[in-house]
């Protein structure tokens, strides 16, 4: 009787997200986008108040980027895919 294996194969991205116990998602300043839009985008997408939306879209503006979220590979994932059909510029670190 033969036994038969079947081979699974992974991305680098996937073996080393599977490591991280947690990722962070990072918004990055670009020249489309109003404070307006991102400060909507946060308070709508992740519940953060206008005030710590605000502090988000200077610290984007003023540093160039602004970890946004932490959690999960899939999660920030996620989030990711949301906030870039929004427009804004995001990546998960």
């Amino acid at each position: 009787m033969a036994t038969e294996t079947k081979e699974e194969t992974f991305t680098l991205e996937e073996i080393l997200s599977s490591i991280k116990t947690t990722n962070r998602l990072i918004l990055w300043n670009d020249d489309v986008n109003t404070f307006d839009h991102v400060i909507h985008c946060m308070m709508k997408y992740l519940d953060y108040t206008e005030s710590q939306a605000e502090k988000i879209a200077w610290e984007v503006h003023n540093k160039g980027k602004c970890s946004i979220l932490e959690g999960s590979y899939t999660e920030m994932e996620i989030y990711r895919k949301i906030l870039q059909q929004e427009g804004l510029t995001v990546t998960v670190d």
